[in-house]
């Protein structure tokens, strides 16, 4: 079935113009288009100022006169001054974002004869950059003027590998794609930067496999579903972005997950499951944690990939389905390859686009910044404010880029860390004291588990009943931090040491066991007590 044939274009003010009977003794460029008898026009999007909207309906009844199945809709553009680059550009560019294209359906021509040459421009530049994803249409008057003579047209598909000076013109849609995949974070991490420059240009340029590599929390997720979003935004892709976790596909259960299977494939097929191969069709398939696949399904999905089709469970017929495969895992493919858990064949074909995303602690210039915004998301998200006092966000800064900062989930980490300190900020100020709390549980979720164990502490049963009755969540948090770091130390004097690392240094009289002592005794509490608890 062939595609719908859509026209998008300015009306002519001077070229379209005539209101008697004489304007079908002239050529009209708006007019000819559907006055082939050789090409049908579906449909005309045809953008006009108000000031004309007289002539605009009347090059709408024209057209229905000649071509009745040409369905041509009238859309008001008016700009203050029509020479305008910025202003024509962007009311092209809203329409453009709002309009919903469908090029598996349609083909779109995008008419550069009629309008200014500004207006000519910019509509050179919006199929140029895939905001409208079509072909440029140029028409022509016939030779000689004669009623119903349509003239001529010329499609004109650009070939930007031809075209570098007007490429730089694009440096700004760059920069902006790459804000995209970073979320909005200005990182100051230079390799990262670089990797995510390439990956913009992968994304927009290939539909090949890609393979994200790097620790849990690092964010191949979020890159991944941010690159669909960029091809989408591009209309390089018209499905859907499918996300699946292999480490929790089990036995017939993966294979009919991401294949589908049909009724009575096995026990408890009770019905048919398209499979996520197939809900994936002309979109992103996101396959997290690949390595852990058995070796059946990484077959599988080989042929899936290079041929894109498949054979469900329990059928005799192959289903299609033409997707891009994105993968990730936090394993080394190469050693799975070498003890053979993973198919060599398969790790060739999704290792053409590689990248190995740096954990936080490799990225420690970048940790301000994505603080910044996290408390920027969860100020959106709930409509509260939140920000740090100056001396906490360094003391945090100071910590965050120590040794002692492990991130061992990342960037998992560091966002539970800021909702926590988000949530618990009186007044929407994060204080110090909310810091020092939030370092020591920090380091108590980094601790070794049986060290962590040692200090688990139940403040129920180590603090003296109706104590605990008027804290607030805070106190509770510091108390339980301070417990925990307690019973990880032999002494009174080195849990102070450990406790009060910096603000000793300010002092001119250090007794940190002096200092712990009185804290505990807020609490009715003494080291012993809390040394000997269970």
């Amino acid at each position: 079935m062939s595609k719908k044939n859509v026209v998008i274009g300015f009306m002519g003010t001077q070229l379209d113009s005539g209101q008697g009977p004489g304007r079908w003794e002239k050529w009209r460029p708006t007019v000819s288009l559907v006055q082939h008898e050789d090409t049908l026009i579906d449909r005309m999007e045809l953008f006009y100022p108000a000031s004309h909207t007289a002539l605009a309906q009347t090059l709408q009844q024209d057209m229905a006169n000649v071509s009745p199945d040409t369905l041509v809709n009238l859309v008001p553009m008016s700009v203050v001054d029509p020479w305008d680059f910025g202003e024509v550009y962007a009311a092209l560019y809203d329409w453009a974002r709002a309009y919903p294209f469908d090029p598996a359906d349609e083909q779109y021509w995008a008419h550069i004869t009629t309008g200014t040459h500004v207006a000519q421009i910019c509509m050179f530049l919006m199929v140029e950059s895939r905001m409208v994803p079509g072909v440029l249409l140029q028409t022509a008057p016939p030779r000689r003027q004669g009623p119903g003579k349509p003239g001529t047209y010329t499609l004109i598909d650009l070939d930007l590998s031809r075209y570098d000076v007007l490429a730089r013109r694009f440096d700004e849609a760059q920069a902006e794609a790459l804000e995209f995949l970073k979320n909005g974070i200005a990182t100051r991490n230079k390799r990262f930067n670089g990797l995510i420059e390439e990956i913009e240009r992968v994304a927009v340029g290939s539909q090949a496999p890609i393979l994200l590599t790097g620790p849990t929390g690092a964010g191949k997720s979020h890159l991944a579903r941010r690159m669909f979003e960029l091809k989408k935004s591009r209309h390089q892709v018209q499905g859907e972005f499918v996300e699946v976790n292999c480490a929790t596909l089990r036995g017939d259960g993966a294979a009919s997950t991401l294949f589908g299977h049909r009724k009575g494939a096995f026990t408890g097929a009770m019905a048919d499951r398209p499979g996520l191969l197939r809900t994936a069709h002309k979109g992103v398939l996101f396959l997290d944690e690949i390595g852990e696949l058995g070796l059946d399904e990484q077959a599988m999905l080989l042929k899936a990939v290079e041929e894109k089709r498949f054979l469900p469970m329990g059928s005799d017929k192959e289903v299609s389905s033409d997707f891009q495969l994105i993968a990730g895992t936090n394993r080394d493919l190469r050693v799975d390859v070498a003890q053979g858990r993973f198919r060599e064949d398969l790790f060739a074909r999704i290792n053409l686009w590689a990248y190995t995303l740096p954990g936080l602690a490799q990225r420690p210039e970048d940790i301000e910044p994505n603080i910044d915004h996290l408390l920027t998301r969860a100020a959106t998200e709930t409509g509260r404010t939140v920000r740090f006092n100056v001396e906490a966000k360094a003391r945090y800064l100071r910590f965050a880029n120590s040794v002692e900062a492990l991130w061992k989930g990342n960037f998992r980490d560091l966002s539970a860390s800021v909702t926590r300190m988000a949530t618990l900020a009186d007044g929407g100020r994060i204080s110090e004291g909310l810091v020092d709390a939030e370092i020591q549980r920090l380091k108590w979720l980094w601790q070794p588990a049986s060290e962590r164990d040692a200090s688990e502490v139940d403040l129920d049963v180590v603090v003296p009943p109706g104590v605990l009755d008027g804290l607030d969540l805070f106190d509770r948090l510091q108390l339980e931090a301070v417990i925990g770091v307690c019973r990880a130390s032999q002494t009174l004097s080195e849990a102070g040491r450990r406790l009060f690392d910096r603000s000793r240094t300010q002092r001119s009289v250090v007794n940190d066991a002096d200092r712990l002592r009185k804290y505990l005794m807020r609490f009715e509490l003494t080291w012993d007590a809390v040394r000997t608890f269970p």
